[in-house]
């Protein structure tokens, strides 16, 4: 047997299948004869609808319907999406407008849905849609992130979708006013595009009499009750599932319309029903992240040791709310608001602000890396016009291992941590002492080159609740868990776990997720909870199992239970020959009749996040004549408690540096004046490629978590977190020497090229 649960890799099992071609994603399994699904969508970013004639549409041929938002709701259908709001700064909640599944009067992003139409075949579908009457009236757009312009909603005038603040203002600006040293700087987040390899889709057949609705999202049980509470049905008369999911990032994690536009047509046709997004559509239509402007101070001693931090966001909710865009815009920016460093007075403000942009904002971890970046640019940008070492700045303002526990100024204790630890791992893994000779070699070839540090906390928990069924069944044994695969690894990490636990083999291990029929509740995956919430309830389930099986191994030996142990591949019994496998004791329980014991459950409740972090340290390459910046050198260090699978763990961070490394040179989502997308298409849209990345170098130092058993911290979020402000500031660092002061992502030739040029224009006009 392959042991896993002392941090040894294992490769992942599911790898075979999929790279075999023989994963089942959503459109694999869609019902044979499936009508098709295709949404006609608004072209304006803002307008009132005043022609809507979908009479020809309905004759056209193979089209079986055609709906709008006033056939939902003339079937019953509830038309309002859920959507999350916080209280404001004066006790108000945020804005709270309606968020229809299809448009009703007014369409307020380019994309959004407004008349779904069903026909045999795709092209059937496409051809009704070009004959429905649809006139939009153009109203003003609001695109620009700032309060103000005419309103998108009569419930959030001057857009404002929320005001909200933490911490004492007060108390921040007399510190600020007294500091030895004051640094302010705006810092920009560009707005990105998630673009998962599999895009959004779903299916909706009836069946028995009941709804069953598959997609391709990270979780199924919000998507039921909202099904239920759409349809108004009861929850057991709705299955949902998940099958194989190609990425979600957490934008898969949020409800859309489609689904339940498709499940109103399963309803009303009787027949399965099946949608899949196409590239550019899922550009309109996919909720985005990013795109805040942040405008941060630090106030310092004497010494160098800061006093205070003040920060300022202005965040682009898009054209409505989402499930939590509002809570993770405040929350999670909260939970990290001074990162690794020892601050006593602090004061955030964050506004939200609706655009004819997107459907709604936040994926991607947001929250956590805006967090980080800001403070970590910011940081950058002090050790400069200090003009002080920008890792001697982090050392002398860590919190210290002796202050743990600590309570940060937004209320949150950190359990443990070593920060210095780490940073002088990643010094040494970096050859921070080499950089100057390889400085000096790039200046030799004409090439400016600099240095980026980011050093990182994160709070992970998610959903702080989750359930692990055991079932055994014949000579194997089937983990049901509340979590839902986007692509991490989650077949090998639970059976792999459970087999290092309990010494069933791993390949007579089957995990199932992503069915709301066999899997009663669930968090579903996000916030990087799942290794760390998923295999705590498996650790508890497992001590059901051996206490159990003790008390029934006991009663068949004639021995008191605790002459029973378990040394986690057999049952001991003491003064007896008789040491069966988990596996041998669930079958002596079945031919005992003993059915109840081939089935154990545990659900568990964290009390407390855990706070991974680490050093990112990049270096890059500028060619001055051209602008194209080159990542030379990636180094990480993580601390991320104990490791479950190392070799897992570090694919995570290299797909996270990845979108950070791509969010900094390439992506950038850009929109005309008139809310048009000019970037839907992978022709305009800079997805990073492979050369843009280089070798990542990775290493842990562990201080495991005091708030669960496994001492485990998550890691999904992790690469990019630290990834976007450890680019930025190598960037910055290359520039800084030739005049440049000032260059927000994403770091393009062409942006690069201008910033230069305008540092020698000013160099020359001095």
């Amino acid at each position: 047997m392959e042991k896993f649960g002392k941090s040894q890799s294992v490769k992942r099992v599911e790898d075979l299948r999929f790279l075999t071609g023989h994963g089942r994603y959503v459109d694999d399994i869609a019902p044979e004869g499936a009508l098709c699904a295709y949404f006609l969508r608004a072209s304006v970013a803002h307008g009132e609808i005043t022609e809507l004639d979908i009479t020809e549409a309905k004759d056209m041929p193979g089209v079986h319907l055609v709906a709008t938002a006033d056939d939902l709701v003339a079937a019953g259908v509830r038309l309002g999406m859920a959507g999350v709001t916080v209280t404001n700064r004066d006790g108000s909640k945020g804005a709270a407008p309606m968020r229809p599944i299809l448009a009703q009067a007014r369409v307020r992003h380019v994309g959004e849905a407004v008349v779904m139409i069903v026909a045999e075949t795709p092209e059937q579908a496409k051809d009704a849609a070009e004959v429905v009457m649809l006139e939009i009236d153009d109203l003003p757009v609001h695109v620009d992130l700032a309060i103000g312009g005419d309103a998108i909603h009569p419930e959030a005038p001057d857009n404002l979708a929320f005001d909200w603040a933490m911490g004492d203002a007060d108390a921040a600006q007399a510190a600020i006013a007294n500091a030895a040293h004051v640094v302010t700087a705006e810092v920009f987040d560009n707005r990105i595009i998630v673009n998962a390899m599999e895009p959004r889709g779903c299916y909706a057949e009836m069946t028995d009499g009941r709804l069953h609705v598959a997609f391709n999202g990270q979780g199924v049980w919000g998507t039921k009750s909202d099904l239920a509470r759409h349809f108004d049905l009861p929850e057991d008369q709705i299955r949902v599932t998940n099958p194989d999911v190609g990425g979600g990032f957490g934008m898969k994690a949020m409800r859309y319309a489609e689904p339940f536009c498709v499940a109103h047509a399963a309803r009303v046709l009787d027949r399965p029903v099946r949608w899949m997004s196409e590239r550019t559509e899922a550009m309109l239509s996919d909720n985005a992240g990013r795109d805040l402007t942040t405008t941060a101070t630090l106030a310092f001693d004497a010494n160098y040791r800061i006093t205070a931090y003040h920060v300022d966001t202005i965040a682009n909710m898009g054209a409505y709310n989402s499930q939590f865009a509002q809570a993770i815009q405040t929350d999670l920016f909260a939970k990290v608001l001074m990162g690794t460093y020892d601050v006593q007075t602090a004061y955030m403000r964050t506004r939200g602000i609706f655009t004819n942009t997107t459907p709604v904002d936040a994926y991607r971890g947001a929250g956590r890396p805006e967090a980080i970046f800001v403070l970590e640019r910011i940081m950058d940008e002090a050790a400069r016009q200090l003009e002080v070492d920008p890792w001697m700045l982090r050392e002398k303002n860590f919190i210290a291992p002796a202050q743990f526990p600590y309570t940060t100024v937004s209320g949150v204790t950190y359990d443990v941590g070593d920060f210095m630890q780490v940073l002088n791992s990643a010094a040494r893994e970096a050859d921070r002492e080499g950089f100057a000779a390889r400085k000096a070699k790039s200046e030799a070839a004409g090439r400016l080159r600099g240095q980026g540090l980011c050093y990182y906390i994160e709070s992970i928990l998610g959903d702080p609740a989750e359930t692990t069924t055991v079932e055994f069944a014949g000579d194997s044994a089937v983990i049901y868990v509340g979590t839902q695969s986007n692509g991490q690894g989650h077949e090998t990490v639970y059976a792999q776990f459970l087999s290092d636990q309990t010494g069933i083999p791993a390949e007579k291990i089957s995990v199932i997720q992503g069915d709301s029929d066999r899997i009663a509740v669930g968090g579903g995956t996000g916030g990087s909870r799942s290794v760390t919430v998923q295999n705590t309830a498996t650790l508890a389930t497992v001590e059901k199992m051996v206490t159990s099986f003790s008390t029934f191994l006991a009663d068949a030996e004639g021995v008191d239970s605790q002459d029973v142990s378990f040394d986690d591949e057999r049952f001991r019994i003491a003064n007896s020959n008789l040491s069966p496998t988990m596996l041998e004791a669930a079958e002596m329980a079945r031919e005992a009749g003993r059915d109840d014991l081939l089935t154990h459950s545990a659900r568990i409740k964290l009390d407390n996040r855990s706070f991974p972090n680490g050093a990112h340290v990049a270096e890059v390459e500028i060619d001055p004549e051209t602008g194209v910046v080159t990542v030379d050198r990636y180094t990480v260090v993580d601390d991320f408690g104990n490791l479950i699978n190392p070799m897992l763990v570090e694919g995570q961070i290299h797909g996270g540096v990845a979108q950070g490394i791509g969010q900094a040179l390439t992506e950038r989502v850009v929109f005309d004046e008139d809310g048009q997308l000019l970037t839907a298409t992978f022709m305009d849209y800079g997805m990073p490629r492979a050369d843009d990345i280089p070798m990542i170098g990775f290493s842990t130092e562990c201080t495991p978590s005091l708030y669960n058993p496994m001492g485990m911290k998550g890691c999904g979020e992790a690469g990019t977190v630290g990834a976007l402000a450890a680019v930025s500031n190598a960037v910055i660092d290359a520039l800084w020497e030739i005049g440049v002061r000032q260059v927000d992502m994403p770091f393009t030739p062409h942006r690069i090229w201008q910033a230069i040029q305008a540092a020698k224009d000013d160099s020359a006009a001095a």
